[in-house]
């Protein structure tokens, strides 16, 4: 889509996200701030390994990923899908309760799009889901 086309409506937006997250709370967030997003599809994981499987699996547009998991770091989930970062698709944003961080530096360093600080602001998702790149199906 060119820059000056009209951006789609929401209910038009098509892509899938992966979200990886432990906190209940977190979840049900994000999964009631999708909800405006009919075509968009939340695959969830709740472990940092679960996530980096589910990445691989289900080839998500766009992954947000906990930066504190229960399991392993996000900074570790960067590293293992390193090479699909590499290839622009997924687009991974990492979310954090925490400022600025060495792991945040250098999980983007390996290609993480993005940082957000939590709770996740309903402007920069629908930015995100925008922009996010719209990758192969198997």
């Amino acid at each position: 889509m060119p820059d000056s086309a009209a951006p789609l409506p929401a209910a038009d937006l098509r892509c899938r996200v992966l979200y990886i997250e432990d906190q209940p709370l977190g979840m049900a967030f994000v999964e009631e701030l999708l909800a405006a997003f009919p075509g968009v599809t939340l695959i969830k994981a709740t472990t940092g390994r679960e996530g980096i499987e589910m990445a691989r699996s289900e080839r998500p547009d766009l992954v947000l990923l906990d930066m504190h998991l229960p399991d392993i770091s996000g900074l570790e989930v960067v590293r293992a899908l390193n090479e699909l970062i590499a290839t622009g698709h997924p687009r991974v944003v990492l979310l954090t309760a925490d400022t600025l961080s060495m792991d945040i530096i250098k999980a983007m360093s390996l290609g993480a799009h993005d940082y957000w600080i939590k709770p996740v602001e309903p402007a920069k998702l629908e930015s995100a889901l925008r922009h996010a790149p719209r990758g192969p199906r198997q």
